[in-house]
């Protein structure tokens, strides 16, 4: 009788699938392309939109599965190391709802990584014009995999590797691992393959840094916006996480840290819009994100004042919060 109980509380299947993917932060691979895009368009005048268009949509294919593949190895592992019980808070897990089994979580998430890793392996091909963008390259590619395995562990497929105690999550390194590969590194990518792809040999250094320094601030903006989504999420999951001996930050140092972190986030993002402003002569476009603080302030409010599940909402609010503010920025780049 139970079982049949537990299969007809099932969602179809395309909906298991869409849960599992959670889909409510899957702009977190989306934010950080499009102010590559654009933040390189307005830093390079004669840039070839096509060319680097193209290139960024593929970079954006790679961070999303990217993304897709951690979202789907931290769903396997979570449950299989005993973070995932019934007494989880967050958002339904399609393993631990035993919607699908381990291996089917595990499987998908290796075979989505294994995409990524090809159209790695085709942006490491671009840059071997440039040894030092081909070294760089290789690096953001193979730790970039890596690390989506890693971010939870488990024993597959780090195990066989004699890494399967290897967890970037449970050595509360969660929160640097986004800010790095979702913010800096999903940023300022795009610039570096195509300044591979278009200039012959090394470029020069007194140009790649300008821009380097020219699109960095906003770097930092989408990453410190992108580190708030998971500062939620282990704030929301920190006692069930105590259980399990997972040390995110939230676990180390307790909620109000995790809150006083969530407000510096913020505050750096939008003391970052001023500094831009203040050094692109005060053009009033360069202002538009501030539009999204109304939104940032209504979710830090929420985080403050709310705990456990009732936090739910706000992991997808602080994607929200950073899609609107990049979107915003997008445009003052364009316009100003």
């Amino acid at each position: 009788m139970g079982e049949k109980s537990t299969l007809s509380e099932r969602p179809p299947l395309w909906k298991v699938w869409f849960v599992a993917s959670r889909p409510h932060t899957l702009t977190a691979s989306i934010s950080p392309v499009l102010v590559a895009y654009n933040a390189v368009v307005s830093a390079i005048e004669d840039v070839d939109k096509q060319s680097y268009l193209w290139l960024t949509l593929q970079w954006a294919a790679f961070c999303m599965l990217v993304q897709l593949g951690t979202n789907l190895h931290n769903d396997y592992a979570d449950f299989v190391k005993g973070a995932d019980t019934d007494k989880r808070v967050g958002q339904a897990r399609a393993t631990q709802k035993g919607w699908l089994t381990p291996f089917q979580t595990a499987a998908a998430s290796s075979f989505l990584l294994s995409l990524a890793l090809c159209l790695g392996i085709g942006f490491i091909s671009r840059t071997q014009g440039n040894p030092s963008h081909y070294r760089i390259m290789i690096g953001i590619v193979a730790t970039s995999i890596f690390n989506a395995f890693a971010y939870t562990g488990g024993p597959w497929p780090l195990g066989y590797i004699g890494l399967g105690d290897l967890s970037i999550a449970y050595l509360g390194l969660g929160d640097l691992f986004v800010f790095l590969y979702f913010g800096l590194v999903a940023t300022l990518t795009p610039l570096l393959l195509y300044l591979s792809t278009t200039i012959s040999g090394e470029p020069p250094n007194d140009e790649l840094n300008t821009v380097f320094w020219r699109v960095l601030p906003y770097a930092v903006q989408v990453a410190t916006l992108s580190t708030n989504i998971i500062i939620v999420n282990n704030l929301r999951d920190r006692h069930t996480d105590v259980a399990a001996k997972k040390n995110t930050l939230a676990v180390l140092f307790g909620a109000t840290f995790c809150r006083i972190e969530y407000s510096s986030m913020i505050a750096i993002a939008f003391a970052l819009v001023l500094w831009d402003w203040r050094a692109h002569s005060y053009s009033a476009m360069r202002l538009l994100p501030l539009l999204s603080f109304r939104l940032a302030s209504k979710e830090l409010t929420s985080i403050y004042n709310k705990d456990g599940g009732a936090l739910n909402p706000h992991v997808g609010g602080a994607a929200k919060t950073q899609f609107l503010f990049c979107i915003l920025l997008c445009i003052g780049l364009r316009i100003s």
